[in-house]
């Protein structure tokens, strides 16, 4: 079996990293044929030049390069890896800065940075899907493009493609629960359940034994759970439910608003800088070098991570101590790599993903797309009962969803007054004249692809 993989956004800063994970798995995955899809062609070429560098470097003969067109790219391909940013980070950062001048953190999958990157985004992601779905019908449509769960549910509400969306969130959080319990990852079990940035622990077993509450009364433990200061270990204990980093933004709005403005930056404005930085000095590299430089950037990334809106430290910390982020057990690749190799398994694979509701969280229509634990092999992905979601957190994904399903209305519609009730429905937001203010702004910036939203 030899298997086309196409990549859409593969111009993208985290390409590298996914092609290393792919190659890596060659074994299982089977991967004869490798094409970037770019709208930036120069970044394509570029990412697949590194991208040889690192098949090089594994011994792959894979054949990789930069294709065309997005039909030459998706093809025939058994998977189609989507990561789409329109409008560039730039974008990111004019929609996270509009936020903040509105009192409201700036972060571009929740709160007003979200919903200026669905409302952009959705259309284009819906136009890619149909050319798939006409030149690959058979193929495995693999979501990155955030707001992850959104994005995958305006895909699978609109196409009838094989649509899995996937996020690194959990397996880290997972990950990083193990290790402060001092156990591996394969003897840590973790009950999760919730929407895409959205989701909480509410048990975690290591080699079978409950140990929930000896974690949760371990406030040195709770403190090493994330990159940074997020959550007070009362406020854990409290819930009873270990949250995944991005409700730092539902739990703490305002010190996240408060630490950007003392920082005098959102996120989306150091990544500007940084990936200006990096793609300047990969122009003028080798391909051997580039893959040191880019080495450099990740580690930098990664351990600023965060920080800025947690700490309002400087955006960017010593990353001498970060592992190589290539050999990660988690990561961006590593969750498609997992993902990838259940489905063209016959044994399957226990991962978080998100797919439609089908009956595991009961407060949630069938047809809702959740991140849940899924077994995942050749026969698809079968999403696993949670049962109801704890009382705390009910009302809050409740009014998310709410808020995921008018967004997604308002895109496919082109309706700026279903824009402004989404962003009414949001928690984060909730106010109509602050939707108004907020959607004048999006539109102002980006006509191009938010001029719909204009009266």
């Amino acid at each position: 079996m030899h298997r086309k993989v196409s990549v859409i956004g593969g111009g993208g800063a985290r390409t590298p990293l996914l092609i290393h994970g792919l190659l890596q798995s060659q074994q299982v995955l089977q991967i004869s044929e490798l094409l970037l899809f770019d709208v930036d062609r120069g970044r394509a070429e570029l990412m697949t030049a590194l991208g040889r560098e690192i098949a090089r470097s594994l011994g792959s003969e894979i054949r990789l390069a930069a294709a065309e067109s997005l039909e030459a790219a998706v093809g025939g391909s058994a998977f189609v890896l989507s990561s789409l940013r329109i409008g560039g980070m730039a974008a990111r950062a004019r929609d996270e800065r509009i936020a903040i001048e509105q009192g409201l953190a700036g972060q571009e999958t929740t709160g007003p940075g979200g919903v200026a990157m669905a409302l952009r985004t959705v259309p284009v992601a819906l136009a890619h899907a149909r050319i798939v779905e006409r030149l690959a019908p058979q193929a495995w449509f693999i979501n990155f493009t955030n707001p992850a769960g959104l994005i995958t549910q305006a895909l699978n509400e609109y196409t009838k493609l094989r649509i899995v969306g996937i996020c690194d969130t959990p397996a880290e959080l997972f990950h990083r629960i193990a290790h402060v319990l001092g156990a591996s990852p394969d003897e840590t079990q973790c009950d999760y359940a919730g929407l895409n940035h959205l989701g909480w622990v509410r048990r975690v077993l290591v080699s079978g034994e409950d140990v929930t509450a000896r974690l949760l009364e371990n406030e040195g433990a709770l403190r090493q759970l994330y990159h940074a200061n997020l959550f007070d270990p009362l406020l854990i204990r409290t819930l009873k439910l270990i949250p995944s980093e991005y409700l730092f933004f539902y739990y703490s709005q305002r010190k996240a608003h408060q630490n950007q403005l003392r920082a005098g930056a959102s996120r989306g404005e150091e990544l500007v800088r940084l990936n200006a930085e990096l793609f300047a000095q990969l122009q003028a590299a080798t391909p051997k070098d580039g893959l040191v430089i880019y080495r450099r950037y990740l580690r930098q990334r990664n351990a600023s991570y965060l920080r800025l809106e947690a700490e309002a430290g400087s955006a960017f910390h010593s990353s001498q101590l970060e592992p190589d982020p290539f050999e990660s057990a988690t990561g961006y690749h590593r969750i498609a790599v997992e993902v990838m190799s259940g489905l063209v398994s016959q044994e399957p694979r226990k991962v978080v993903v998100n797919v439609p509701n089908a009956g595991s969280i009961e407060d949630l229509a069938l047809e809702d797309v959740v991140e849940v634990p899924c077994l995942i092999s050749a026969e698809g992905v079968k999403p696993m009962p949670v049962g109801r979601l704890p009382e705390t957190v009910r009302g809050l994904v409740l009014a998310v969803k709410a808020y995921e399903r008018t967004a997604i209305r308002a895109a496919v519609d082109q309706s700026w007054p279903l824009a402004q009730l989404a962003m009414l429905e949001y928690p984060i937001i909730g106010q109509w004249e602050i939707a108004e203010k907020l959607r004048e702004s999006f539109t102002k910036s980006d006509p191009e692809f938010l001029g719909y939203l204009s009266h």
